[in-house]
Formats: structure tokens, C-alpha cells, sequence
């Protein structure tokens, strides 16, 4: 019951942050076509590395 107002870890709040990115990615593409899909597509690696980072920081130490 208590867990309901936990907040989320930054590395948790970056990897839904890149899931809803994808998943905007996909949205865009079917309307609006590849090119604009791609700069969210961007985004999204960017996010990825930014994840990898955390993910490499926390095996660390």
C-alpha cells in the first residue's frame, strides 16, 4: 500500500521517457512519414545512451 507513493528512480523515469518516446516515434511515422519520425528517433537514442550511462554507473559502484 505504501509503495503506491514511491517515486520512481531516475533510471526508471528515463527508461518510461524513452518508451513513450519510441511509442511517439511509431505514432509519427504512420501520420506524418519517415523524416519526422527520424528526429524523434533521435531523441529516443539519445535517451538510450543517457540510460546506458545510469545503467554503467550503478553496475559501478
Amino acid at each position: 500500500m505504501f509503495g503506491l507513493f514511491k517515486k520512481k528512480s531516475p533510471l526508471e523515469a528515463l527508461k518510461a521517457k524513452h518508451a513513450a518516446t519510441l511509442e511517439r516515434a511509431m505514432q509519427v511515422s504512420q501520420t506524418k512519414g519517415v523524416v519526422a519520425a527520424s528526429a524523434i528517433h533521435a531523441e529516443a537514442a539519445e535517451l538510450e545512451k543517457e540510460i546506458d550511462r545510469l545503467e554503467a554507473e550503478q553496475k559501478a559502484g
